[in-house]
């Protein structure tokens, strides 16, 4: 018996929307993550509140925070793309590489999930 294969997906028709995770503006305008240090709820309960800092700061450049601004479930990533593309202009290239990068990164590391449109 051969297995069925998912059908192919293609990266620019997906819509990203930001998972519960704060984030902050920082200097020049660019975007800050704060990733919590514990995720286990319990070590969250009993470590965070005795913590100076809680979470991790995870900086993002002027492209990464670009990118996510745009995450907000309803934009394609072909819709970011041209965005991005007259934000930044040929600087940004190569776009569709480091965008796709940048978006796999963001939902290996769980901070947001890719949908398909709808």
């Amino acid at each position: 018996m051969r297995k069925k294969s998912a059908p192919a997906v293609n990266l620019l028709d997906l819509k990203p929307v930001r998972n519960l995770l704060h984030w902050e503006t920082g200097e020049n305008g660019l975007t800050v993550l704060l990733v919590p240090k514990f995720q286990n709820r319990y070590l969250a309960k009993w470590l965070m509140p005795r913590l100076a800092k809680p979470n991790f700061r995870v900086k993002l450049d002027a492209y990464g925070s670009f990118v996510w601004s745009q995450c907000d479930g309803n934009t394609t990533v072909a819709e970011m793309a041209e965005r991005m593309r007259e934000e930044f202009g040929e600087k940004a290239e190569p776009l569709y590489d480091r965008i796709a990068k940048f978006l796999q990164r963001l939902e290996r590391e769980d901070f947001l999930r890719l949908h398909p449109m709808k």
